[in-house]
């Protein structure tokens, strides 16, 4: 697994909020960037023990305690980006700890200064 040297992750103060329930319920959790089709740009959240983080997952920073990782592979193409957790209404994902409370967490991206980010 990768470590960047900075985070590249933050929240708003509404997904802090919504963390917090759900941390609240279920006792520490990660995030786990979705790639796929039907989740689109979820975060998705899980109880820290119950996800297996893979050797080629990349961890972009922490949200206080919680980890937030992305695949190498989606790492790639979002590498020049630096990501907010947001909240929005709607369901979570099937197995993200948001679905089912009628708010989501989502990504959002800003494009960041890859200069600053080089890593000598």
């Amino acid at each position: 697994m990768e470590k960047l040297s900075q985070d590249k992750v933050t929240a708003t103060p509404e997904a802090i909020e919504l963390l917090d329930e759900i941390i609240a319920d279920h006792g520490p959790v990660l995030f786990h960037q979705s790639g796929g089709c039907c989740d689109g740009s979820s975060p998705m959240c899980y109880p820290r023990g119950d996800f297996i983080i893979g050797d080629r997952d990349v961890l972009l920073g922490t949200i206080g305690d919680t980890p937030v990782y992305i695949s190498e592979s989606q790492y790639s193409a979002w590498k020049h980006t630096d990501l907010v957790i947001d909240v929005v209404p709607g369901r979570g994902g099937m197995f993200s700890l948001d679905n089912g409370r009628e708010k989501r967490f989502l990504t959002r991206s800003t494009l960041c200064d890859v200069q600053q980010r080089h890593v000598n």
